[in-house]
């Protein structure tokens, strides 16, 4: 490679790495994802059992293991678990950003890789995900690599249709999609196969000879399948389908309240991936003139993100990260509309001008006010406006702010200010760098500086508490709500399954405690917990519920003892 083809990608890299790689650590992990896998990495690292996922040391079913693989190789080389578990998807933003350059360049030419380069870095939910540990980045990377490999193929077709049963295309697509599912689960080979039966329609021919279809199903099922037959070899078969079950439930019903509208993802890639989605709405129907080959990923990219857009609108559950393999064609379509202005074939309206502004201002706001939300937290407390007692509860949080974060909110308005005064000159060469690139700012700016505020918002208090209480003499659990928080930073180790005591309360009490509609896990999970409460214990029990839930403890286990309480959580002790 030549030196000038070597130093843009690797630019990219170095900046991706300043942007994703530091205060990694600075913050402590967020219930319920980030401290969920984060668990199944740690629980792998210390029962080095790396075959079976595990959550309190019992299988956990939800999750295929390949990202928590990553984690917990992370685990074994730094210290410091919170960065170890984000670390993945820092790596991984260097290698998204790697990869749009170089599709974008292959696509169309070196100005485009660039440009999509610096609107998917400089959009706020892309941004802001690589610093988290959460799946979805790795998954979503996966899946569009696969699907990106399979509209190359269709592009040549039907030329490739008489060739041998290997192809190129098709093995790269099959592996990328069998990674995916690896990652997370069969909605990737849902996805593949809604994106594939629209292009079928659309195009109304054949788009992939029989062949190759069943070498991307050998292929891509052997990846995926390693991990589901390894447990059925291992007697294990009852947790495949308990994955199963629970993917269906996911799409069928509201998973822990997670639920919302129709339209819930429509405003979250709306609001989430300013300003991408602001010229990302210019282009999903609009185009100008192109080869064919650009035409042709142009409708590929328009039916990824209309297919995940309504599928996820449609699945019961919803949660923000559930539209994010959006993310690549929305800031394709963004891409497309910034190159088309640039070449003088799309314009700017005047929409555009007040859609963004509008955003931009709510940013703004939030941004440069939430530093002083201690100035009024009495007064909103006081007016009754907010009935929650747990919310009321975290606002009571002496939070520590440094009192200059509002300038991540002043940066913003500077840069949407002087990009829109190129915008209006139609300077497009210097509005849009201006733009994405004070986006660029914000985003870190906010994952560093605003990030540890909101969890000590949200739930450090209890954080802390588990801290304090890590000591593997103790139990502890949470109460009335979900929480991987008491097994990671409350440091759990296994053999609570072996105690004595325990399998004789379980022997007792295992019917009356069983859920016939929950999993073994969930039951086991069940089964221990109420142990702790009232069963013979040979070490001090320690829990925490929310000050909401307090008085069905107080009803429930009168043999708890309140110890005390912070900013929403209440925290009970038991002596044995």
């Amino acid at each position: 490679m030549k030196r000038s083809t070597f130093l843009p990608p690797f630019l990219i890299a170095l900046c991706a790495l300043i942007l994703f790689l530091p205060f990694l650590g600075h913050v402590n992990l967020f219930d319920w994802d980030e401290i969920n896998f984060a668990e199944c990495a740690r629980e792998m690292v210390v029962s080095h059992n790396y075959s079976t996922v595990q959550i309190n040391f019992l299988p956990f079913w939800e999750k295929p293991p390949l990202f928590i693989w990553m984690q917990a190789i992370s685990m074994n080389v730094f210290d410091n678990l919170e960065f170890a578990a984000r670390f993945p998807n820092a790596i991984c933003g260097v290698a998204t950003l790697l990869t749009v350059y170089f599709l974008g360049k292959r696509i169309y030419d070196e100005k485009f890789a660039r440009i999509w380069t610096l609107v998917f870095a400089g959009s706020i939910l892309p941004n802001f995900y690589f610093h988290s540990g959460i799946i979805d980045p790795w998954f979503n990377l996966f899946i569009f690599l696969g699907i990106y490999q399979f509209a190359i193929y269709t592009n040549d077709f039907p030329s490739v249709s008489t060739q041998k049963f290997f192809n190129k295309r098709i093995f790269l697509s099959s592996i990328f999609i069998g990674l995916a599912v690896l990652t997370k689960g069969p909605v990737a080979l849902l996805v593949f196969g809604l994106c594939f039966i629209v292009w079928r329609i659309w195009k109304r021919k054949v788009i992939m000879s029989w062949q190759h279809f069943f070498l991307f199903a050998i292929i891509s099922l052997s990846i995926a399948g390693t991990w589901f037959l390894a447990l059925v070899a291992q007697g294990k078969g009852n947790l495949v389908m308990e994955f199963i079950v629970y993917q269906i439930r996911l799409f069928s019903t509201e998973d822990a309240g997670h639920g919302g509208s129709f339209f819930y993802h429509w405003i979250i890639l709306l609001a989430g991936c300013f300003p991408a989605s602001i010229f990302a709405i210019r282009a999903i129907r609009r185009k100008a003139d192109d080869t064919p080959f650009e035409l042709h990923m142009l409708k590929f990219m328009r039916i990824l993100f209309w297919v995940v857009l309504i599928l996820f609108s449609i699945v019961k559950t919803k949660i923000i990260h559930y539209s994010s393999l959006c993310y690549f064609p929305l800031t394709y379509l963004a891409t497309y509309s910034i190159y088309k202005l640039m070449s003088g074939a799309f314009e700017w309206k005047k929409w555009m001008s007040i859609l963004l502004s509008a955003i931009a201002i709510i940013y703004v706001a939030a941004f440069s006010a939430l530093p002083f939300i201690d100035y009024f937290k009495k007064d909103l407390i006081a007016s009754g406006s907010i009935k929650d007692a747990f919310a009321i509860g975290n606002l009571q949080v002496n939070a520590h702010w440094n009192g200059f974060e509002w300038i991540t909110g002043i940066i913003l308005a500077i840069g949407v200010l002087v990009a829109f005064f190129h915008l209006r000159k139609k300077n497009f060469n210097l509005a849009i760098p201006i733009l994405f690139g004070s986006v660029i700012i914000t985003t870190t700016l906010a994952a560093i500086l605003f990030a540890p505020r909101v969890e000590e918002y949200s739930q450090h208090a209890a954080i802390e508490y588990w801290k304090s209480h890590n000591d593997s003499e103790f139990y502890r659990e949470s109460l009335g709500y979900k929480s991987y928080a008491q097994y990671f930073y409350g440091n759990v180790q296994s053999g609570i399954e072996e105690n004595p005591l325990f399998l004789a309360f379980k022997k007792a009490n295992k019917e009356r405690l069983t859920d016939t509609t929950a999993s073994d896990t969930q039951n086991e999970i069940h089964i221990q917990s109420e142990w702790m409460l009232t069963g013979i214990i040979d070490h001090p029990a320690y829990f925490v519920s929310k000050n909401s839930y307090e008085n069905v403890v107080k009803e429930s286990y009168p043999n708890l003892r309140k110890t005390g309480e912070k900013n929403g959580f209440v925290f009970w002790e038991r002596v044995k």
